[in-house]
């Protein structure tokens, strides 16, 4: 295990880059996480989300947050960054996709690893944190609280190809969101 001291200390490297395309979970249970995108209703994302904040806020609250549990991974403190991050750019797809009404939109790449390493992660402040996740979280549940009927429907393209609606973005989001509950053991 890497303890992560706050403030100016050593950078401990970046994490081991995950290049892997999870969109396999909108169509099979995830073997690690347990996540059935078929068990989710589109409505109940809200509140998914919402309850994940919670959770995400105790994980953070605790006193080994700074701590990697091996070199290479993310502390927990470094999965909530991520995970505030992931609130903000999965509330803009969405909003670029009611925004398009119902035409296909296509989103811009995001590469997670050079916002982490960029936004330098493992030095940020447990309390700013917690209190920024709160924020993304609950934006992101307002905005998927917003679409109705057929805009659940409507479609988008991720910059590697994958086809997307604002459904299945949601199931997507729900995944990632829990399967770092389940990295962070929360």
């Amino acid at each position: 295990m890497t303890d992560l001291p706050a403030g100016d200390a050593v950078d401990p490297g970046p994490s081991t880059p995950d290049d892997a395309d999870w969109t396999w979970v909108l169509s099979r249970p995830c073997v690690d996480c347990g996540f059935d995108a078929s068990a989710l209703a589109v409505d109940d994302v809200p509140a998914v989300l919402r309850d994940a904040a919670s959770r995400y806020a105790v994980r953070l609250a605790e006193p080994d947050a700074h701590t990697r549990p091996s070199a290479g991974v993310w502390s927990p403190l470094e999965y909530c960054c991520h995970v505030r991050d992931v609130c903000d750019v999965m509330r803009h797809r969405l909003e670029q996709i009611l925004d398009g009404g119902g035409e296909l939109v296509q989103f811009a790449n995001w590469d997670q690893d050079a916002t982490a390493v960029e936004g330098h992660y493992w030095r940020s402040d447990p309390t700013d944190v917690q209190r920024e996740l709160a924020a993304a979280f609950e934006a992101a549940a307002a905005a998927y609280a917003r679409p109705v009927g057929d805009e659940w429907e409507w479609p988008a393209l991720r910059s590697n190809g994958s086809r997307f609606t604002a459904r299945t973005l949601a199931l997507y989001f729900i995944h990632d969101i829990r399967h770092h509950l389940w990295d962070v053991r929360a």
